[in-house]
Formats: structure tokens, sequence, C-alpha cells
């Protein structure tokens, strides 16, 4: 056995093991888009739109971002704009960016193919080691073995290991265990099934050990502790943040957009606006205190967009929208204010209301953007 894997099976054991959890994969997987193909770019696609993203949500996104950009070079061609357009509603726009980042990388120096090499695809935008190992080994054979959440949460009931495993000694033994269970000929196939195996049976909560292929390997399920591991981790505190976003709208329907920031900062305070808004197009939004949201507002409004020109504005107050971001609780007040013209924003467009489909926009901005045509 390797001296730093965490379970202790024999190589007849491992044989088995491999056996019956690859068998039982042929069998029981899920039919998902991606696995119909070795395509290395639908695969990798597929990986980065999976990132903290649940299944069902993202299989009609990644058919539709195929449908608009079918291969490496449509996406690498394609406008920044365009690409954050078709990823909207998906969230993580980082994602994205780092996408097409890397797919310009791709299509510049690897020929416009995903590359085969390990250390060559560690070095593109947005891929860590986990979605290097995934990619090459779907796609191209690659004897390397994934590590993510669902393979760690098998690999440690089935060493019966406790404590943290994102601890960094953890993690390396649970790599280190993840690539000696590797199964060398079937790489692709195997990496899939510890992962549908950790999403479907051997789940965070109730795994469902009765149904478990390789139930008799578990250490866990052995000494009772299934339920126990792995051990819930601490949560980061939630912080609460309002916002107050003011909608503008002229007699034809037609409203007010604050262009993305140009620059990109690498640290934000945790009500920086745009960071809230992904960095995307967006209704002039401000952090307010409650009780003060409409005079912060309006006192932003005039200072910001205006020009400090003052005059009385009458807001008319919306429907509040709840939205979270990682670990912020985010209050959104929103504010309609009829007028008509558009005071002269660098930057900003003018577009309808009922349809802001020509620019990409967040989460959040759709949802003041339904309130504000939400019947009165």
């Amino acid at each position: 056995m390797c001296a730093v894997s965490i379970v202790a099976l024999s190589a007849p054991e491992i044989g088995k093991f491999r056996r019956r959890l690859l068998a039982w994969f042929s069998a029981r997987k899920r039919d998902l888009p991606w696995r119909r193909t070795k395509d290395p770019y639908r695969i990798w696609l597929s990986e980065i739109m999976l990132q903290q993203t649940r299944v069902a949500a993202v299989v009609p996104y990644y058919e539709s971002f195929l449908r608009r950009f079918p291969d490496m070079q449509a996406l690498a061609r394609a406008r920044a704009e365009v690409v954050l357009s078709h990823w909207a509603g998906l969230g993580y726009y980082s994602r994205a960016r780092n996408l097409l980042r890397a797919a310009r990388e791709i299509d510049a120096r690897h020929g416009g193919r995903f590359p085969r090499e390990y250390d060559a695809a560690l070095a593109l935008p947005g891929i860590g080691r986990y979605t290097a190992a995934a990619v090459l080994s779907i796609a191209y054979g690659k004897p390397l073995a994934v590590l993510d959440g669902n393979v760690a949460r098998v690999l440690a009931r089935l060493g019966a290991l406790r404590g943290d495993l994102r601890a960094p000694a953890l993690w390396r033994k649970l790599g280190a265990t993840a690539q000696y269970l590797l199964a060398r000929r079937t790489p692709g196939d195997w990496n899939q099934a510890m992962m549908e195996l950790g999403a479907t049976l051997c789940t965070p909560r109730s795994p469902q050990c009765l149904l478990c292929p390789v139930a008799e390997f578990c250490e866990a399920r052995k000494q009772g502790l299934a339920d126990l591991i792995p051990e819930k981790r601490s949560k980061r505190d939630t912080i609460e943040i309002t916002l107050a976003s003011l909608v503008l709208v002229d007699p034809r329907g037609k409203t007010l957009l604050l262009a993305p920031p140009k620059s990109t900062r690498k640290s934000a305070a945790p009500d920086d606006v745009h960071t809230l808004v992904s960095r995307m197009w967006h209704f002039p939004t401000v952090a307010v205190q409650h009780g003060q949201a409409a005079a912060e507002l309006t006192r932003f409004a005039q200072e910001s967009l205006f020009g400090a020109r003052k005059f009385q504005m009458v807001l008319g107050p919306l429907k509040k929208v709840r939205h979270a971001v990682t670990y912020r609780s985010i209050t959104v007040l929103p504010f309609r204010l009829e007028i008509e013209k558009f005071p002269k924003v660098s930057g900003a467009t003018v577009l309808p209301l009922a349809d802001l489909s020509a620019v990409a926009i967040s989460n959040l901005t759709r949802k003041v953007a339904r309130a504000a045509l939400a019947p009165k």
C-alpha cells in the first residue's frame, strides 16, 4: 500500500474496489451532455460551469453556450461583453472572464486545442489542479486523479479520516490516496465514477450506504461514522448589506445603466457595489444605512448623475429585493424615478427597461429590473 494512502486495502481488494465502482458507474451514471463527448473544449467548459453550481442549473447554460460558441475558436474571437451576456444568470462571473482569457491563450499558443501537458493546462487562467486533472484524464486519458469536495468526502469515509479535510496536510493525504486508487487504464471514467458516487450516494448528509457499490470497503460505515465524516467546517459569519438602486425611466419606457468599472481591484470592501453586481452593467446603486435609503440615494444621484444640480426628486419605492453573494446577504431597496431626459453620464447606456439583453447584467440587476416592471 502507498505509504501516504489513508485507505488500507490490499492489491486484490483494490482491484475488486475498482471493478465494482466502474461497473456501477457504467450502469448507473447520469446521462449528462458533457459525458457524450471526448472534445476537450466541451469537457473543459462543463468543468468550469460546474464549479460551485448544481448540475441541473448548468445543463441548459452549457447547451445554450455551445450553440453560440461551438468551439475554441468561436469563443476565443468573441467579445467579452457577448460572452458575459451568455453567462448571465449562472453567477460567479470571474469564471466566464477567465474562460475567455484562457480560450484566447489556447488559440494563440496551443493552436486552438486544449493542451495535453499538465503544466501547460495549469498555467491557463482559471485552471487549477482539479480542473487540469479532470480535463486531461477525461479528454486525453492522462493518469491524473481528481480531488474535489465529492471525491474527498468519499475517500475520507473510506479511510474513516477525521478532521478538517481542507487542512493542507489532510488534503495532501487525500490527493495521494486518490492518485493511489486511480484506475490507470480508464482514468477518465474512474474520476467521473468517484465524483458521481460522492454526488449521488455518498452525499454530505444521509449517505445511502445500502446502495453504495463499494460499501464493504468503507471504514466509516464499519465504525458507524458515516454521518459524522467529514466533520463540519466552521462557516464565515454572514454580513448583512443594504443597497439602494435607482431605476430612471423616461416616457418611452427606457432606463439608464452604468458601465462596468474599467479597472479591477484585487480587494474591495464587502459592500463594494461593483463587486456585488459582478462588475457588470447595473442601475445606479449605492450602499446605504437602514432608514436612510431614499435620502442617501438622492444625494448620490444628484452628485454622481446630475452634476450636483439640485432639484426635487420624487422617488417611488419598489418592492425590496433579496440577493446573496457568497457570505453576504443583500437587501436591495429599489426606487423608480420618472424623468423626461436622462443625464449625460460617461460610459452609461440607455435601454428599454423591459429588455436589457443587449448588455451583460447580473442576477441582482435583473431582480431590480423585475421589481421596477412589476404591477403597482
